[in-house]
């Protein structure tokens, strides 16, 4: 009996295609984890200042270091002048939309344990899921929505909503996770023609402008020495910063420029898909900085229930990573 010999034939040129696929998903993940690690001193900083300063101080100042920070991104990417784009408006709704995730998130910051916030954060995959859904009609199948109904479920058990330990600050967390899977959806339409820097710089500038807007928020409103911790953040009158907290200001600038510049760099470098999960990181990181610095323990309700969001989530990465071929074959095989 004769038995057939199969060749196997490796094309120098798909081996290289893979190669490259690897080397940027290495790229993408890199640039996420600096980006995680990044976010997390401002984290810090905001929580360790938030008392003695209002929240739209403290991002006016930001943003004012940030904005130039971003014009050094461009030149880096080696253009020139003022970055421009073809889709202004889509720029302006995604720096709206950042604007007020981060500003809501800061308020949350005012009142929650940092391992709290991040454990809440990690719904940001099935928010976008959902969105994704019922804005840009994706289909998704009954695991998905199944992971979908269980991270949610693993929301709940953190926020607790009418128990005697529930807190005001998961609200914003959860608005501020809104707005930040609204900013993904419109980066998805953005990244294809504007670079990392451009999107930055947009943000930066809308910041900037928000703020300023709103500074006069805290004396329309007047004093309310009841208020909860995150709306007090919010409305506090602004005060002159001493010098040092002014140096520290003017570093979340820098801070929040180099996450602005990494998040986006990953997510153009690499799928989105690949390196989304790595976001999970952020929790150990803040876990780590809420014992050294204030002696934080998450309690085991938190941890159940970000145990529960984080690997819904990164199922539901998991199926979209699968399914995505199938529907692309799909759609390459219609006339």
């Amino acid at each position: 009996m004769m038995r057939r010999i199969h060749l196997v034939w490796f094309s120098p040129s798909s081996n290289g295609e893979c190669m490259t696929k690897n080397s940027s998903s290495v790229k993408g993940v890199s640039f996420l984890l600096l980006a995680m690690f990044i976010i997390s001193l401002q984290n810090i900083v905001i929580k360790w200042i938030g008392g003695d300063y209002s929240a739209l101080e403290i991002v006016a100042f930001r943003s004012l270091i940030a904005l130039p920070c971003t014009l050094l991104f461009y030149r880096y990417e080696g253009k020139r002048g003022r970055p421009t784009t073809q889709q202004p408006k889509l720029e302006y709704l995604r720096g709206v939309f950042l604007f007020l995730s981060y500003t809501t998130f800061m308020m949350g910051l005012a009142a929650l344990p940092l391992a709290d916030i991040e454990a809440i954060r990690f719904s940001g995959p099935l928010m976008i899921t959902f969105l994704s859904v019922v804005m840009l009609g994706e289909k998704v199948g009954p695991r998905r929505w199944l992971a979908l109904l269980v991270g949610f479920a693993g929301v709940l058990l953190i926020v607790r909503p009418g128990s005697a330990t529930f807190n005001l600050g998961s609200v914003f967390i959860l608005i501020s996770v809104l707005f930040y899977a609204l900013t993904v959806i419109v980066t998805r339409k953005l990244q294809t023609d504007d670079s990392s820097a451009t999107m930055a710089y947009y943000s930066s500038l809308v910041y900037l402008v928000a703020a300023l807007v709103l500074a006069p928020l805290p004396v329309l409103l007047g004093e309310m020495p009841d208020a909860h911790p995150s709306i007090a953040f919010l409305i506090r009158a602004w005060s002159m910063p001493t010098l040092f907290d002014w140096i520290i200001m003017s570093g979340l600038g820098l801070v929040w420029a180099g996450w602005m510049y990494f998040m986006s760099r990953a997510y153009s470098v690499a799928q989105a898909s690949v390196i989304a999960p790595f976001e999970y990181v952020s929790l150990p990181i803040n876990i780590m900085w809420g014992f050294v610095i204030w002696q934080e323990i998450p309690t085991w309700m938190t941890l159940a229930g970000a145990f529960l969001t984080l690997f819904s989530g990164i199922y539901v990465l998991y199926r979209e990573r699968r399914e995505r071929p199938v529907v692309e074959k799909t759609q390459a095989a219609k006339p």
